[in-house]
């Protein structure tokens, strides 16, 4: 609903000649919800932004929150909504810091009777409704990327890797291996290959709880993917549980070298480059 030209300049005129008491009731109103988690300096910073934002906007003239006049008030309430979302506040508390301004201006407009001044609060009222639907919406967008963002944080940091040995890195997958993750492993995998110059990489599945064909092939397409950049791969971890799941759903793994921990993987990839291990050599001094 957008205001007439007459109601905007009525709208401006009651913020202007009540700034202060606006400003004052209206930080109040938002204070009590807020709980003490925002003080009363930074909530008093906020509310004088909105004020100032819908003063600037109702004085252009007809004024609809979609109007190019109102992009200032979109503008500030975006940014009290990515404000608020990344302080931890939830949609409602975002939403009622704006709701609040509904019960503000009735007590200002109370002591006029006549049928005008309801239509302009049903007016004023009706803009306000759809300043908080807009935080409300700006929230969730902001929500949904730090979301995002933290969920790509989490996938980069459940999936590293190590440097094991001279020319040894390794992958230690813990849970489960889906398409996304699995082509963040390879990714890092392939880039720490270039980085290091390693001949050998280990890809431990100890801590993964079940191997089916989908993560079989993940796998295997992550060990094609590191041969073509001239690495060999050793994969660790194959319980005799994850054994009897390999066989009994018929996954070749072809030449690629198996072994039963990541231990057995290290030392088999040492043998390869000609490095005695402590086995070994126990073994001889024996």
């Amino acid at each position: 609903m957008a205001l007439s030209a007459e109601q905007s300049s009525r709208l401006a005129g009651l913020l202007t000649r009540h700034e202060e008491q606006v400003t004052q009731r209206w930080t109040e109103a938002i204070a009590g919800s807020m709980r003490g988690r925002l003080s009363q300096a930074e909530l008093r910073r906020q509310v004088q932004d909105l004020h100032r934002g819908m003063i600037v906007a109702s004085e252009q003239g007809v004024i609809d929150l979609d109007s190019e006049q109102a992009s200032e008030l979109r503008a500030v309430l975006s940014e009290l909504s990515r404000g608020r979302a990344r302080q931890g506040f939830s949609a409602t508390e975002t939403a009622v810091s704006v709701f609040a301004l509904k019960d503000v201006l009735l007590d200002l407009m109370e002591d006029q009777s006549d049928g005008g001044a309801l239509r302009d609060y049903v007016a004023f009222a009706a803009l306000v409704d759809q300043m908080g639907l807009f935080t409300f919406e700006s929230y969730v967008r902001t929500r949904e990327s730090l979301i995002a963002d933290q969920a790509e944080q989490l996938l980069e940091l459940s999936t590293p890797v190590v440097k094991l040995w001279e020319g040894v890195v390794a992958v230690p997958l813990v849970g489960t291996l889906d398409s996304a993750r699995a082509q963040v492993v390879m990714e890092r995998l392939l880039q720490t290959l270039v980085d290091t110059g390693s001949p050998y990489a280990i890809i431990d599945i100890t801590g993964v709880p079940a191997v089916d064909t989908q993560v079989a092939q993940h796998i295997l397409k992550t060990v094609v993917a590191a041969r073509l950049m001239g690495a060999d791969c050793i994969i660790s971890g194959i319980r005799p549980q994850i054994a009897q799941t390999i066989v009994a759903l018929g996954i070749e793994f072809g030449d690629i070298a198996t072994k039963a921990s990541l231990a057995d993987a290290l030392r088999h990839v040492l043998r390869l480059s000609g490095v005695e291990t402590g086995r070994r050599q126990h073994r001889r001094e024996a």
